[in-house]
This record gives structure tokens, sequence and C-alpha cells, in this order.
């Protein structure tokens, strides 16, 4: 069988959430964030295991948290880094090398489909790396910020909105494409804002697949909001 492994990274701190509780601990419907997301990737029959980064002073909770979860594979949970990219080299580092597919979702993206998951992971699987994303629907500026006060930008340029698209996750990978790609970073001391970005300066072409504006990631309180307005518009559905 062939082995695809899910890095789910939850190391973070969600500073523009507020309060004093990291974000993938907050409940959707009694439930934490991290919990929920994993049971929506865990309806992929695709997936064969998961690790899962965490800070070091929440392992030990979120192992037991897990536990109860019963998600019906093998989960992992470690400790991440200061940064997204160190907490999936981290999980990297555990994970078998003979996995055929890695897939990186964020612990905060809790409506992801399994028809989406798997439609990245097959672009992934016949392309080396594919990721979900959404076109832009505002107008897209460059700004230059220099020598102006924090909250005025100048514009540079408008960048044709056709030409823009909105990454999410699941971002997927040949195994060994995301392994050398971080190493390759890490040699460099270079830091991306996505593991797409990382594999791009690479060198190796990324796919985008179709996603959905209801995959969102939760990142501010009012995302909570819209998450259970989702939740909600589920169950009427079933």
């Amino acid at each position: 069988m062939n082995r695809i492994a899910a890095i789910v990274p939850a190391a973070g701190f969600g500073t523009r959430m507020g309060g004093d509780q990291p974000k993938q601990f907050l409940e959707l419907d009694g439930v934490p964030l991290i919990i929920f997301t994993l049971r929506r990737l865990a309806v992929c029959a695709a997936i064969t295991e998961f690790v899962v980064a965490t800070r070091g002073d929440d392992v030990a909770s979120l192992q037991e948290k897990v536990r109860k979860a019963g998600l019906g594979r093998p989960v992992r949970v470690v400790q991440g880094g200061d940064t997204r990219q160190q907490s999936v080299a981290n999980a990297l580092e555990h994970v078998d090398p003979a996995t055929e597919i890695v897939v990186v979702h964020d612990a905060v993206r809790p409506f992801v489909t399994p028809a989406q998951v798997e439609r990245v992971i097959a672009e992934a699987r016949a392309r080396g790396a594919a990721i979900l994303g959404i076109p832009a629907i505002d107008t897209v500026k460059e700004v230059k910020r220099a020598s102006l006060p924090e909250d005025v930008a100048l514009i540079s340029t408008t960048i044709p909105r056709e030409r823009i698209v909105l990454a999410q996750t699941p971002q997927v990978f040949a195994y060994a494409l995301l392994r050398d790609a971080l190493q390759k970073a890490q040699e460099d001391d270079f830091t991306g804002s996505d593991e797409a970005a990382i594999v791009e300066r690479f060198g190796h072409e990324v796919f985008v697949v179709l996603g959905s504006e209801r995959n969102l990631k939760i990142t501010r309180p009012a995302d909570m909001d819209l998450a259970r307005f989702y939740l909600e518009q589920e169950r009427r559905a079933k």
C-alpha cells in the first residue's frame, strides 16, 4: 500500500485571535479545532498516518486528546519549532522514508472536504507538487511602505487579478521533494511563508487545484462565527 503521511503543524499561538489560548485549541461544537480538523482529514482513507507538530508544553495533553479522538490510524504528536517551516521539518523527521506523498494541512482549517484532499493528492502524485487555492476576488495592489506612516502605503502597481490565487491547504508533495527542499532552505537560511514557496524556490513546479471559500483558515475571532455558521449549514443539509 502506498504510504501517505499527513503533517499538521499546530505550534503557533495565533496572536491575531486574541485571548490566552492557542487558536488550535479553541473549541468548535465542543471539540478542539485541531481534533475537529484531524477528524475531517481522517475521512480521507488514502491517508495512512498523521504527524502533529505542537509546542513542547502541549505535546502530552494533545497526545491524550488524539488518543480519545480515535482516528483509526497511527498518530504521532511531536514537538514543533518556532516557525511553521521548522514545525513541518521536525514532523517530517518522524515520517517513514518509504512514504510516497506528504500532505501538509493547517490545524485550523476544519472544513476541508475528502474530495478536495483526494483531488490534490492525485495531482501531487502525478506532478510532484500541488496545493489547494482559490481565485482572488478583490483587486490586488503591490505597495511600498518606506518612509510612510504604519497605516499608509504607496501603490506601485496593480497585479492582474487573473494571475492571482490565494493559497490554501492541503499542500501536497512527493516525500523526497519536500525533504530536499526543506533541507536546502535550512542550508540557505531561507524561511518561506508556506511549503509551496519552499518547493518553488527549490526549482520545482507547483500546481494549484481549485479549493473553496469554505476551506477557511480560522485566524481572527470573526472566523469562529463563520465556522459555526458553516457547521450549522452542514447539519441542516444532512
